[in-house]
């Protein structure tokens, strides 16, 4: 199975780095900058699971794509997507399958739009990874996951083919109600990062201030409700296990947004929250919290743009 990825940044460098390690067919689609970098010193990955230096390895510039892949693995950031969607549109044959790993449902339209929704599954995967100051992959935590499936539910044979192939990353798995999963996630996430982002801290200190857990919990049953109203309720082990990080005193837990608000890079304010609200005022859900939050992430992004 001949595998394309989209980048080789943390995430996309350490999934397809751990494929290409065990011997799988994989292919980095990178800028030219990357692709320097990688035939100089190789990819290199930093892991508490285990470290990795994989040299040479195979690359291919968006100008000189031409071949067709059975996956491309798509880890993207949201304002990145419809550049890459033209770089590697080119690698999309009648039987490829795109496992798209950005957060939310926005991307699933674009996808969708371009290459047709039987070319397109839902994927998610969780995992803290940065790029170094020598552009190494490090992996800050041993927890990963990555999960992928048909939207409609089940188990289908493509997607059992991608298992076998993927089977090469530890915590990879199939899942048969993959949309269930990602709206879990994008609960947990949205909520994660409303919070953080506006209040310019961790849970932690979000919980030890006046009024902080009321707030923290009250975004995470705004999110509930949304993902309520699509069929997607969050309940059981994930929602308890949600609940439990947004009250845990003392968390230094914050979310990439947040981090990113800090470093002066871009946010996905509108695919993670933006979206949320748009789905909330059809359904005529009330969703103050968000609406704070969201406000706050725009005037960032009118800030940064100035």
């Amino acid at each position: 199975m001949r595998v394309l990825v989209v980048g080789a940044g943390a995430i996309g460098g350490y999934f397809g780095g751990r494929m290409l390690e065990a011997g799988r067919d994989v292919t980095f689609l990178v800028r030219p900058r990357r692709a320097a970098e990688l035939a100089s010193a190789g990819l290199v990955i930093k892991s508490p699971n285990g470290d990795a230096t994989l040299t040479n390895p195979p690359t291919v510039q968006a100008d000189k794509l031409s071949q067709k892949f059975d996956v491309v693995l798509l880890s993207c950031k949201a304002f990145d997507l419809d550049d890459a969607i033209k770089s590697f549109a080119p690698a999309v044959g009648d039987n490829t399958a795109i496992i798209p790993l950005l957060n939310g449902m926005l991307h699933l339209d674009a996808l969708d739009k371009r290459f047709g929704a039987q070319h397109v599954l839902g994927g998610l995967c969780a995992i803290a990874a940065t790029l170094n100051e020598k552009r190494e992959v490090v992996q800050l935590q041993p927890m990963q996951s990555l999960n992928f499936g048909e939207r409609a539910g089940g188990l289908s044979d493509r997607v059992r083919a991608i298992a076998d192939a993927f089977s090469a990353i530890n915590g990879a798995a199939a899942s048969d109600h993959v949309m269930q999963d990602m709206w879990e996630k994008w609960v947990f996430l949205a909520s994660l990062a409303a919070s953080t982002s506006l209040m310019r801290t961790s849970v932690g200190n979000i919980l030890a201030a006046p009024g902080g857990k009321d707030f923290l919990l009250g975004i995470l049953d705004e999110c509930s409700a949304i993902a309520a109203d699509a069929g997607h309720a969050p309940g059981g082990p994930f929602f308890q296990r949600t609940r439990g990080l947004l009250t845990t005193e003392g968390s230094p837990m914050t979310a990439s947004m947040f981090r990113d608000i800090r470093a002066g890079l871009p946010v996905e304010a509108d695919h993670v929250i933006g979206d949320l609200i748009v789905r909330a005022d059809a359904a005529k859900i009330p969703v103050p919290k968000l609406r704070t939050a969201y406000t706050h992430l725009k005037a960032y992004e009118k800030q940064r743009q100035a």
